[in-house]
This record gives C-alpha cells, structure tokens and sequence, in this order.
C-alpha cells in the first residue's frame, strides 16, 4: 500500500486540445504548455472534441459540492482505504488516499467511487458525472505527503468543499464561491 494524490475530472471538463495543456494517452499527442503557460495551439482538435462531446461539460454546483464529497467519503471509507483529505470543486474533486500499488488495481478502485451516487446528487446531476481515467499520483515521502495535504485542503480556491480527517467538514464561511 501507498499514499496518492488521487484528482478525478468532470464529464467533458478538460478536452484534448484545452488551451490549459493536455494529453492524450500515453503521450501520442500533448501541448507545449501547461494550466499556468497557456499553449494556444491544437485549436482544431478542441473544436473536434467540442463537437463529438454530447452534451455540456459536467459543473458541479455550489449546493451540492458537500453532498458529492460526503458520497466519496463514504465509498472510500466502504472499500475499506484510509483518507486524510478530499476538496470537490465544479469540474474536479482532490483526495490524498492510501492505496494499493498496482496502477491498475488502483483504476478499478477510483472507478468503484466514481459510480457512487445519492439521491440528491441523482436529482440535480443525471448520468455521469465523472470523466474516465484520472491521475493517481504516487506520494513516496512524509515531506511530499504533507505537501499534497495542505495543497488538498487549502490551494484549492474559492467554492471548494474540503473535509480533512482532523477537521471533518468545513463550513462554508471558510470556503466561499466568489
């Protein structure tokens, strides 16, 4: 077993040819660039992926950022995994989890959680709301552990729902949508 930085994405919320940077699998095509250095290129294959995509991009909203992140909880805690910290925002959801080693293992295990849904989330989010695959980034020292920690619970900007095994749930006042 090992810690990671598990980072889970909304349906449609981050394209292949996003002006943020991207990917595609095993590296067959990527920008130059990053979220903070915007590359700008690949301008067609955005568009391509824009209209393939049914539908709008997935955004979790405000209200029910708390209830999504309860649901994570509880299917974590139920595949039997020690959490320290999950944040939910409108296009993807932060949890810093101790896992087993094989990636794959790994993928079947997020997979499990992202199916978890309750009433309230049915109600307002119909389908899917997770996008496929996610990066499960391996956490090898106590420094990176700490490091990964407070970048979870406190870089995540305005409108994040956090819960920290310290602190439960925090209140809406410390995190606010501006």
């Amino acid at each position: 077993m090992m810690w990671r930085h598990v980072i889970i994405s909304t349906r449609r919320s981050w394209l292949h040819g996003d002006a943020r940077g991207f990917r595609s699998r095993e590296h067959r095509i990527h920008s130059s660039g990053d979220y903070r250095n915007p590359p700008g290129e690949h301008a067609g294959l955005l568009h391509y992926h824009q209209r393939r995509a049914k539908g709008e991009a997935i955004r979790i909203p405000k209200p029910l950022r708390k209830e999504v992140l309860r649901v994570l909880l509880r299917a974590i805690r139920k595949s039997g995994h020690r959490v320290l910290v999950i944040a939910v925002k409108a296009k993807h959801a932060h949890a810093l989890v101790e896992l087993p080693k094989d990636r794959t293992h790994v993928k079947r295990i997020v997979g499990k959680w992202k199916c978890a849904r309750s009433k309230p989330i049915r109600a307002h989010l119909k389908g899917s709301i997770w996008a496929e695959g996610g990066k499960y980034k391996p956490v090898r020292t106590r420094s990176h552990q700490l490091s990964a920690y407070k970048y979870i619970r406190d870089d995540q900007g305005p409108g994040a729902r956090v819960w920290t095994c310290r602190e439960g749930l925090l209140p809406p006042t410390r995190r606010t949508e501006s």
